[in-house]
């Protein structure tokens, strides 16, 4: 087992996981939850069972841990004294969790709650260890005076972790216990083409998804005024950059899988897609997007094209609308077809002018974002919309349905 194994790490920053392992506890780590096995409990008839708890981690830095709060998640029936009753006062109703394959024998189905009562008054627990000392007293309590078994059976298992693009823990997930929703995501290859304004904030939002391989494209330099519509700190040194080196450098010390290329796509650029599951369309040349819908569409990937139009009236506010358009490899020809992106060079107009606009950026990756994730069934989705706008004037969003599953 490698020296820096996240299993070592923990123990040996954490003082009160340590203790457990010490005294005995068969600890794992899985998920961002620690996970103890061979909790020994009885049920109704005295009969002898083995369960496992496990209780999250909150992640302070990368190995340094504190609790969440009093409670437990439970591997097992509801655990019973030795008049066959329920152990009262713990139960917080059924619930469930999706921990990974190594922990696939540990099978969530309740939470426990019970916090410590000291001097006539409930407490909070100081650490971990005192946390599953106590819930294992009445757990194993009965079954012990029975049986005679113990929960200590040094039975600890390092961590071999599946490899992670994230440099760090994700600690998000766990703490959401969203990790069986996350997988739907981590065999994706996506591509966002364009960094500019919507562009960037798409790439901020995807990098923190757990999709395999991530590639940017974008052949523009990073000037000032493209620091007032991207998310994320400024250094000075990255103006007059490439902005695919830019965000590379913003990212690499987050997630691995990140390839960011200094260049234009056209028609011509198949190379740069082998293996693409999903791209991301963020440009507003109408010559340049026709051109990579040419190439999306022949090779048959999905995709979602951002845009946004902006008008003033003189002295007045600004009005406009955003749009979001998903193309299915099935009906991509056909939505394209509707005319619902620009695809020719008109006149200048408002959006290329004027950058005050991040939030505006940021909405519109957002919502592009949203619906990907929606048809890799992340979020849920009342209707198939395929193409979506956003009105800035009364905050209303209207879509257009129809068959367009991927």
């Amino acid at each position: 087992m490698a020296s820096d194994s996240l299993f070592r790490k923990l123990v040996s920053r954490n003082d009160d996981l340590a203790k457990l392992v010490e005294k005995g506890y068969a600890v794992t780590f899985d998920s961002g939850w620690m996970v103890i096995r061979d909790i020994p409990y009885l049920d109704q008839h005295g009969a002898l069972h083995v369960g496992a708890i496990a209780t999250k981690l909150v992640f302070v830095d990368a190995a340094e841990v504190t609790q969440e709060d009093h409670t437990i998640l439970f591997a097992g029936a509801h655990p019973c004294g030795l008049d066959g009753a329920a152990i009262p006062a713990i139960d917080a109703g059924a619930h469930t969790l999706t921990l990974t394959e190594a922990c696939s024998d540990v099978v969530v189905q309740r939470r426990f709650s019970n916090k410590p009562h000291k001097a006539g008054q409930w407490g909070k627990f100081e650490n971990f260890f005192d946390k599953i000392e106590s819930y294992v007293a009445i757990i194993s309590g009965p079954a012990a005076h029975k049986h005679g078994t113990s929960p200590l059976t040094f039975r600890s298992i390092e961590d071999n972790p599946p490899p992670s693009v994230f440099k760090l823990q994700d600690s998000l997930t766990s703490k959401a216990e969203i990790a069986d929703l996350s997988r739907k995501i981590e065999n994706d290859v996506l591509a966002v083409i364009g960094l500019g304004g919507s562009g960037a904030y798409a790439l901020d939002y995807l990098v923190k998804t757990p999709a395999k391989e991530i590639r940017g494209f974008d052949g523009d330099a990073f000037h000032l005024h493209n620091a007032f519509r991207s998310p994320g700190r400024l250094e000075e040194s990255e103006l007059g950059q490439q902005k695919a080196i830019v965000y590379q450098g913003r990212y690499s010390s987050f997630r691995s899988g990140l390839k960011l290329e200094a260049r234009y796509i056209d028609s011509e650029s198949g190379d740069a897609f082998e293996g693409v599951t999903f791209a991301f369309v963020c440009v507003d040349k109408g010559s340049a997007r026709a051109a990579i819908f040419d190439l999306l569409i022949e090779k048959g990937i999905p995709f979602i094209d951002v845009g946004m139009g902006l008008k003033r009236a003189p002295s007045g506010p600004l009005k406009g609308m955003l749009r979001v358009t998903y193309y299915s490899p099935e009906d991509a020809r056909r939505v394209r077809d509707l005319g619902l992106a620009e695809m020719n060079d008109g006149p200048e107009n408002l959006y290329r002018t004027n950058v005050q606009i991040a939030e505006l950026n940021a909405l519109n990756a957002a919502l592009a974002v949203i619906r990907y994730k929606q048809l890799r069934g992340f979020y849920a989705q009342v209707d198939a919309l395929f193409h979506l706008l956003f009105d800035i004037g009364d905050l209303k969003i209207v879509g257009e349905g129809g068959d367009d599953e991927d």
